[in-house]
């Protein structure tokens, strides 16, 4: 069993308009815009990053905005949400500033003994926030969102699969604990993880698969601490029989990939360098950071990529 991992490291989808992505993370959910860089593969693509003051590992959420995107048509064989963690109590402050804000598909129930309250992103996507009790991560404050309601970090994600149990004998392989299962829904923790230690399998064995488009998400990334730690996984999951792709330099952590046998993109990424490494922590993500190999096309991209305002 592998013993490396510590919970989630990011999650990252797909949007469409960069402006409205950007908008709704930053002034409707109020987190900090971490990183504005290009896609490796598709450097006319913007990659935004949103999470905590420092973008910690289990608190960031990115973005692909491809402009001429279509709607995804959810089924199985990918995320089906992505749920923060916010204070106990803060719910009814939520379902205000998101009722505010225009946000839509908000409801609210109970789930594995939390308080929930799910609504839609901009693109799509299904989120939920969920009361935790002693989360004691720190938030980021400066984005309209007061230290008593706002997001500590990711909580949980849920997969959607028609059977799943070859991707509960991998949870299980990386660390995590099988716990009580409620209805259709089996819950998997990491103990003594990073904070965003949860994963849920939703089984819907009749369901049609997804389809990708907005609000896709395209992988879900776990954490580890260095590249020493990293390769211990690969080795593991190489011996286990998963296909994984070498070890690829992210400018802001190392990654490695391979895919679920329910069809999920899995991601293993370093909590090294960090995204201080080339901007001041006063002043990540202001600028557009280009990777080496891209940085010929800033002027052409400085031209060609959508503006993003970042007005109040």
């Amino acid at each position: 069993m592998i013993n490396a991992i510590k919970g989630l490291h990011h999650v990252t989808s797909f949007a469409g308009d960069a402006q409205n992505n950007n908008h709704f993370f930053t002034k409707t959910l109020g987190l900090r815009r971490v990183k504005k860089t290009v896609n490796f593969d598709a450097p006319d693509v913007y990659h935004l990053y949103y999470g905590d003051e420092q973008g910690t590992p289990g608190s960031v959420m990115t973005y692909f905005p491809f402009p001429n995107i279509g709607r995804a048509t959810p089924g199985v064989g990918e995320v089906g949400r992505t749920l923060f963690s916010v204070p106990k109590g803060s719910l009814g402050y939520w379902e205000e500033r998101l009722t505010a804000h225009k946000v839509g598909g908000l409801s609210k129930d109970e789930s594995f003994g939390a308080k929930q309250l799910h609504f839609t992103g901009v693109d799509g996507d299904s989120f939920a926030l969920v009361e935790t009790e002693g989360d004691k991560r720190a938030p980021w404050t400066q984005g309209g969102v007061d230290g008593d309601h706002a997001i500590r970090g990711f909580h949980s994600t849920s997969l959607r699969l028609r059977d799943e149990g070859a991707t509960a004998e991998l949870l299980k392989f990386m660390g995590y604990t099988a716990q009580e299962k409620r209805g259709d829904v089996h819950r998997f923790v990491m103990e003594g993880g990073n904070g965003a230690d949860v994963i849920d399998l939703q089984t819907l064995p009749g369901a049609a698969m997804a389809r990708a488009g907005s609000g896709t998400v395209h992988h879900v990334a776990f954490a580890v601490e260095n590249r020493a730690k990293q390769l211990e996984v690969r080795k593991a999951l190489m011996d286990t029989g998963y296909q994984v792709t070498p070890v690829i330099d992210r400018d802001y952590f190392w990654a490695i990939y391979f895919r679920t046998p329910g069809g999920v993109l899995f991601e293993v990424s370093t909590n090294e360098p960090g995204f201080a490494r080339d901007e001041e922590l006063a002043h990540l993500g202001e600028g557009l950071r280009l990777p080496k190999q891209h940085e010929h096309l800033r002027a052409m991209l400085d031209k060609s990529l959508q503006p993003i305002i970042d007005a109040a």
